[in-house]
């Protein structure tokens, strides 16, 4: 299994960014996809996550600003982050069952 993240950058306080997880070698709509979080210094925390049926799941300080959606058409999840803060620096990670991308860097900063 592989994922492949990607859609990050440097972002403006206020500013979105679009998180793209495309996940190969697996059968992709039967399983949760989960976004996770790191920053420097900290552990990596749960952000989203979303189950093969659709239910979504946010933690409390991305709730209202971040959305997680999945095609399963193309093995993708995405993450639409909306209203970022410098607190949402970090790099975002996708998690598939057991499995991990490599990341990609959110920078909000003015």
């Amino acid at each position: 299994v592989q994922l492949v993240e990607s859609g990050g950058g440097l972002v403006q306080p206020g500013g979105s960014l679009n998180l793209s997880c495309v996940v190969s070698g697996s059968i992709f709509s039967l399983a949760t996809v989960a976004w996770y979080r790191q920053a420097p210094g900290k552990s990596r925390d749960l952000v989203a996550q979303i189950v093969a049926g659709g239910s979504t799941y946010y933690v409390d300080f991305v709730k209202g600003r971040f959305t997680i959606s999945r095609d399963n058409a193309k093995n993708t999840v995405y993450l639409q982050m909306n209203n970022l803060q410098p607190e949402d620096t970090a790099v975002y990670y996708c998690k598939y069952i057991n499995n991990w991308g490599k990341g990609t860097l959110v920078t909000v900063s003015s």
